[in-house]
C-alpha cells in the first residue's frame, strides 16, 4: 500500500494499492495496443482531444488545485496557477505540433531527400511531487501530440494527482491506454523499461534517481531525457534595479516553499551593492506568511515532507557552522521550515555546493562581474540562472558565459512552453517543451529518393 500524507497536519489523504506484476503487464500491453492505433491518427484528431483536455483542466482547476495543496502543500493560488499553465500547454501543442513535426526537405544529389518524424511507442514518465500537474503535462502533451502514448510513474506522495491526470485525458476523449497512471514502487521501473512496447523514459527528479533510471534505460537501449537538480545562480550586478531584483529574488526562492529545481538558490551579489541588496531582501522575506496552504491569508505552505525539511535543516546548520551568517528565519516545526536567509556563503559550504530544496536563500559576495561569473559556474549543476543589470547588452554577454541550460536576464527563471527547457552537467540532458522537446521521442527518419 502507498499512503499519501497532508504535509501541513500529517493527516492521511489517501491509500493506494500498488499494481502487482500481472496488472502492470496488462497496462503495458494495453499501451502497446493503443499505440498501434493512436500513431495512425491525424494531427486534427489529436488536436481536438488535446484542446478538450485543456477545457477539462480549466473546468476542474479548483478541485485539482485543492488536491495538490493537500498532497504536497502548495498554497491554493500557486496550485491553481499550475493547473492553468498545464491547460495552456495543452492548447499550445495542440495548435503547433503539426508545424513542429512537418517534413524537413534537404538538398542532395537525389531527386528528393527529407527527414520525416514518426512516433516510437509508449514513453514512461518518472515524475516528482513538487509540480505534480505541470511536470507531467509538459511531458505528456508533446508525447501524445507526436503520436506516442504515455505511462506515468508519479511520486508516490502525490498518487491522487497521478490518477486525476489519467482522468483528464480520459474525460477529454483519448482512447483507453493512451495515458495511464501506474501506481508502482520504484523497483518496478525496470519491468516497464524492459518491455519492447516502451521506447523511452523522461525523468524529472534528483541526481541519484536520474542516474539509476538512466542506467536502466541504457541497459535496454531506450532513449532517456533527464531534468535533474539545480543550484541556480541569481547574479546581481552593480547596476541592477534593486526594487525589481529583490521582488523577483523573493518570488524565485520562496514560491512553492522553495521546492523547485529552477528556483534561485545562490544569490551572487557584487560587493558594491551587497549591503543594500541584503537589507532589502531580508525585509521582503520577513513579510512572508507561512501556514495552512488552504488558508487564503497564507502565501507559503509547508515543505512537502518532514524528512525533506530535516535535510534542509541539516544543510543550514552545516553552512552556519562553516561560517555563514543567519539573517532571517532558521527555525523548523515538522515540515514548516521558516523562510530563511543566510549571508557570507562561500564555496565549500553546503548552501553553495549542494542543491537546497526548500525556502533557504544563500547570499554570496562577488568582487566584480568576472568573479560573479566564476562563482556562478562553480557548481556541479547547470539548470537555470538569471542575471540582473539595467544594461541589457551587458546582461546578455554575461548570460552567454554562464554554464546553464537557461539564463534569463532581468526576469524570473521559469519553464516556458515556447522555449526549450533542460540542463547541462549534473542537471541532466535532453530538452522538454518547444519544438526541441516534441522531437526528443520521435524517429527522425531520413528518406532519400533517387
Amino acid at each position: 500500500m502507498i499512503t499519501t500524507i497532508n504535509p501541513y497536519d500529517q493527516s492521511v489523504v489517501g491509500e493506494f494499492q500498488t499494481l502487482d506484476a500481472e496488472a502492470l503487464n496488462t497496462k503495458i500491453e494495453l499501451a502497446g495496443q493503443t499505440f498501434q492505433k493512436w500513431r495512425k491518427t491525424t494531427f486534427a484528431e489529436r488536436r481536438e482531444k488535446m484542446l478538450a483536455a485543456s477545457v477539462v483542466l480549466i473546468q476542474n482547476k479548483e478541485r485539482y488545485a485543492r488536491t495538490i495543496a493537500m498532497e504536497m502543500g502548495k498554497v491554493l493560488p500557486e496550485a491553481i496557477a499550475e493547473v492553468e499553465k498545464s491547460a495552456a500547454a495543452c492548447k499550445f501543442f495542440a495548435e503547433r505540433a503539426e508545424e513542429y513535426l512537418k517534413d524537413i526537405l534537404i538538398q542532395t544529389e537525389a531527386s528528393r531527400s527529407l527527414v520525416s518524424f514518426h512516433p516510437t511507442g509508449a514513453i514512461l514518465a518518472v515524475m516528482p511531487w513538487n509540480f505534480p500537474f505541470w511536470q507531467v503535462i509538459r511531458f505528456a502533451v508533446p508525447a501524445l501530440m507526436a503520436g506516442n502514448v504515455g505511462l506515468l510513474k508519479h511520486a508516490s506522495s502525490v498518487s491522487t494527482c497521478s490518477l486525476l491526470l489519467e482522468e483528464v485525458f480520459s474525460q477529454a476523449g483519448f482512447p483507453a491506454g493512451a495515458f495511464q497512471s501506474l501506481i508502482i514502487e520504484n523497483k518496478s521501473v525496470e519491468t516497464v523499461l524492459a518491455s519492447d512496447k516502451v521506447q523511452g523514459v523522461a525523468l524529472t527528479g534528483s541526481e541519484e534517481a536520474g542516474s539509476k533510471v538512466a542506467a536502466i534505460a541504457g541497459k535496454y537501449i531506450k532513449k532517456s531525457v533527464l531534468e535533474l537538480g539545480g543550484s541556480d545562480p541569481f547574479v546581481v550586478l552593480n547596476d541592477a534595479d534593486l526594487d525589481l531584483t529583490v521582488k523577483v529574488a523573493t518570488q524565485s526562492r520562496m514560491q512553492n516553499a522553495g521546492q523547485s529545481c529552477i528556483s534561485a538558490k545562490r544569490f551572487i551579489v557584487v560587493k558594491d551593492i551587497h549591503d543594500d541588496f541584503l537589507h532589502r531582501f531580508a525585509d521582503s522575506i520577513k513579510k512572508i506568511k507561512q501556514g495552512n496552504p488552504l488558508d487564503s491569508s497564507t502565501n507559503m505552505g509547508p515543505v512537502a515532507r518532514v524528512d525533506l525539511a530535516e535535510s534542509l535543516e541539516k544543510q543550514l546548520k552545516q553552512s552556519l557552522n562553516a561560517g555563514a551568517g543567519l539573517v532571517v528565519g532558521g527555525e523548523r516545526d515538522r515540515g514548516n521550515f521558516q523562510p530563511t536567509l543566510i549571508d557570507q556563503v562561500v564555496p565549500g559550504m553546503a548552501a553553495f555546493d549542494e542543491e537546497t530544496f526548500g525556502p533557504l536563500a544563500a547570499v554570496i559576495v562577488a568582487k566584480d562581474e568576472a568573479h560573479a561569473i566564476e562563482l556562478a559556474n562553480r557548481s556541479r549543476y547547470g539548470l537555470g540562472a538569471s542575471v540582473w543589470t539595467t544594461d541589457r547588452e551587458r546582461g546578455e554577454q554575461v548570460a552567454r558565459q554562464i554554464e546553464s541550460g537557461s539564463v534569463f536576464v532581468n526576469a524570473l527563471m521559469k519553464s516556458d512552453q515556447r522555449l526549450p527547457f533542460g540542463g547541462v552537467k549534473k542537471s541532466g540532458y535532453g530538452r522538454e517543451l518547444s519544438e526541441m522537446g516534441i522531437k526528443e521521442f520521435v524517429n527522425a527518419k531520413t528518406i532519400s529518393v533517387s
